[in-house]
């Protein structure tokens, strides 16, 4: 037995020591910015093998589509001692060379860059962004492998910003443990204006790229607000460092979250505006609170990662939606919105999940299982068939909040539920189950969840509000109600002069009566169309269960359709604090707003 054990720890000392000499090392530079292109050339040494196989992602984490990569890769070239190695692609997204057992392999290749988003590398002549998962390549079976990573900048470019670790005395030298962390670190290269602020006893810096009208000394202080929430909520602050990047265009919108980082893409001329300062707040407020939400305390399925194909899940209406629910909880505690507008946006996201037809179709389960073949992937009929997992989670996260509220008095919130989440995923040092969530807020709020699982998460039944506002003390009601509106059903677009249909909503009288999407609207009851179809006095002239003839093109045919007006099936929610509301609708309510 001691000889056997002896030779075990031997054979794993071997292991372990083959592995630690192991090097993998990135240059990247830009030789032709102006034609969107980065030059990487990848070291890989201490392999010795006879092949080696490298590998890019074919999807960003926290954007849930696969987006292919290793299409923009051209030029892949592998040497060894200045020689030629002979290579070939095994797959889509994986080249095999051979090396020959040599103990350095140099592997050579370009990358096209040019897609503006937060979630894909872009170059031209003024920066560079790299999202990294578009950008390295990882050998198979060492994704758990540390590895460096030198940016040249392009002549004139003198700053680069990340998350990644910097290696002491290397200008533009960073380090990476492993390829989650490589892969989740994106890199600003150019001159982006960058300062920085402490809060909650991490450093963070913002990058600016693009100009615009900011104040960097308010926005310090405004966002280390924010900061200060988010880590209120959790208890801790799990960064040493942390880093914006911030791209200003002349509209820009949407971020990515990171471990340490995010990217963000705002309007550089939004700043001065209310409207426009809110709303990057909101969006710096959303994406760090994925700080915890998603980065750290998420879905088992969502790590560790597989590169290669679709990660499914059940729980990003969670992981997103709940984020985006969160952002107005920040917004509210650090004083950025009033209590009002804190429940008008809540009744309002209420109101837009109650009129998606899609919503008593599609599960937010379901909704967040097909992300990958569906939200990335809109059609005419998406509103018709799905619901944003984002939506109807915020929505989800609204109701379920304050039902933990009123379960428990007033003591207990959805924030004790994600702080529990948090560490105890942080404990378990894995991701959660479905069921283990469902488990912490039954455990928290002391109730079964069942019946709201069977109804909000896995099954299609539209919101309830007025009770859930009403346990808080919030008088809810429906403008609408009782009110006479005939509707039509259809979205269209004008195109060079013309008038096009893009969309039908289910079941109103487009849907029931035959018109289609990409129909030629030419005339309602004779009157020529020039404008959108329901805000038409032809329309609007009209009285629900009335027939107009509405004339259309299509496929170069014309055809007349007689179509009965039927009323408008939305809602459209107000709400205000119950004057009336007694102790425990109080309580309830200060403990969801808990500022």
């Amino acid at each position: 037995m001691k000889k056997s054990l002896l030779a075990i720890v031997i054979l794993l000392s071997v292991g372990m020591t083959a592995k630690s000499q192991v090097k993998i090392g990135f240059e990247v530079s830009f030789i032709e910015p102006q034609a969107h292109y980065a030059e990487v050339e990848m070291t890989i040494s201490g392999l010795a093998k006879d092949y080696i196989d490298v590998k890019m992602p074919v999807w960003a984490p926290g954007s849930y589509l696969v987006r292919e990569f290793s299409k923009s890769v051209e030029g892949f070239k592998a040497t060894a001692a200045g020689k030629a190695l002979k290579h070939e692609k095994v797959r889509k997204n994986t080249w095999r060379v051979y090396a020959a057992k040599a103990n350095t392999v140099k592997i050579k290749y370009r990358v096209y860059a040019f897609e503006v988003s937060v979630r894909t590398s872009f170059i031209d002549d003024t920066h560079a962004f790299l999202s990294n998962t578009g950008v390295f390549m990882y050998p198979d079976g060492l994704l758990k492998h540390a590895s460096t990573v030198k940016i040249i900048p392009y002549k004139g470019w003198t700053k680069v910003s990340t998350g990644l670790e910097p290696v002491a005395g290397k200008e533009f030298t960073y380090t990476a443990s492993d390829f989650d962390i490589l892969f989740d670190s994106p890199i600003e290269v150019g001159n982006q204006d960058v300062f920085d602020f402490m809060a909650s006893g991490v450093k963070h810096e913002v990058a600016m790229f693009g100009g615009g009208n900011y104040d960097k000394e308010k926005l310090k202080v405004d966002m280390a607000k924010i900061v200060e929430q988010g880590t209120a909520i959790y208890g801790e602050n799990p960064n040493k460092h942390y880093t914006f990047i911030v791209h200003n265009f002349s509209t820009g919108s949407g971020g990515l979250e990171h471990l340490n980082s995010t990217v963000l893409g705002a309007s550089r001329n939004g700043y001065s505006t209310t409207e426009g300062y809110k709303g990057f707040l909101e969006l710096v407020a959303h994406e760090y609170y994925h700080l915890w939400n998603v980065k750290r305390m998420r879905p088992v399925a969502l790590g560790p990662f597989d590169y290669d194909n679709e990660n499914y899940t059940t729980s990003l209406w969670v992981a997103e939606g709940f984020t985006a629910y969160y952002e107005n909880k920040l917004m509210l505690r650090a004083g950025f919105i009033t209590e009002k507008e804190f429940v008008d946006q809540l009744v309002t996201a209420v109101s837009n999940v109650s009129n998606i037809p899609g919503a008593q179709v599609q599960s937010v389960a379901e909704a967040s299982y097909d992300a990958w073949i569906k939200l990335y992937r809109p059609n005419e009929n998406s509103n018709n068939t799905t619901v944003s997992y984002y939506a109807k989670g915020e929505v989800v996260g609204i109701l379920m909040d304050i039902a933990i509220a009123q379960a428990t008095k007033g003591t207990k919130s959805l924030d004790d539920v994600m702080k529990a989440m948090y560490l105890q995923n942080k404990a378990q040092k894995r991701g959660y189950t479905d069921a283990e969530f469902k488990a912490m807020v039954e455990k928290i709020s002391g109730q079964d969840f069942t019946d709201f699982w069977a109804k909000y998460v896995n099954g299609t039944t539209l919101p309830e509000y007025a009770k859930y506002f009403g346990y808080a003390g919030i008088k809810v009601t429906n403008e609408l109600e009782g009110k006479s509106s005939p509707y039509l059903g259809v979205t269209s677009k004008k195109t060079e002069g013309r008038m096009f249909i893009t969309s039908i909503m289910r079941n109103t009288s487009a849907w029931v009566d035959g018109l289609s999407v990409n129909d030629e609207l030419i005339s309602i009851d004779g009157t020529p169309i020039e404008s959108a179809v329901e805000r038409m006095p032809a329309i609007s002239g009209k009285n629900v269960g009335d027939v107009v003839v509405i004339k259309v093109a299509r496929d170069g045919r014309i055809r007349d359709f007689n179509v009965t007006l039927k009323n408008y099936p939305g809602i459209k929610l107000v709400g205000a604090v119950d004057e009336n509301a007694g102790e425990l609708q109080n309580k309830v309510r200060q403990a969801w707003f808990k500022k």
